[in-house]
């Protein structure tokens, strides 16, 4: 069975998945930029990045998480910087800027309460006590929420299909 192939069963067995499990979740830890940025890229091209534009995109990625961790040096030592340089994965506690440079800019924003409750769906009673005053839109369902400029939860919510 080639690659394609293989990838292809992983991809319906996953798809199955999520059809039969529960399509919310809530988390202390999002996407990962290498998750947001293959589904931009199948998005786009409806097709799923080739070796060359991952090992470029890869490339471009360790440049800016190195410029901004030569710009924030407070950072490289914090608890919390492998999931931001080696797993290059949002967690709750992360700034805007660190997203943004993560998954780049959102598809959606809300500032409005009654917009965020939207979103926030059913965790919106645990997610209004986090004083949360903005909230971004990624694919695959996934929406951050902050406080000033800080990551205060993390919401998941697929459609079934």
């Amino acid at each position: 069975m080639g690659v394609r192939a293989l990838s292809l069963v992983l991809l319906l067995f996953a798809l199955a998945a999520c059809r039969s499990t529960a399509g919310e979740q809530r988390t202390l830890q999002g996407p990962t930029a290498l998750e947001i940025w293959t589904a931009g890229v199948i998005l786009r091209t409806g097709r799923e990045p080739t070796f060359d534009e991952r090992y470029q995109w890869d490339s471009q990625m360790e440049r800016r998480i190195s410029t901004y961790l030569s710009a924030h040096p407070e950072i490289s030592n914090s608890p919390e910087v492998s999931n931001f340089t080696f797993l290059r994965q949002v967690a709750v506690g992360m700034s805007k800027e660190q997203v943004q440079l993560l998954l780049g800019l959102p598809v959606g924003a809300a500032t409005d309460p009654a917009e965020i409750e939207k979103l926030a769906r059913a965790y919106w009673p645990l997610i209004k006590e986090g004083q949360v005053t903005e909230a971004w839109v990624y694919p695959l369902g996934w929406r951050l929420y902050f406080s000033g400029p800080r990551v205060v939860d993390i919401t998941q919510y697929l459609e079934r299909l």
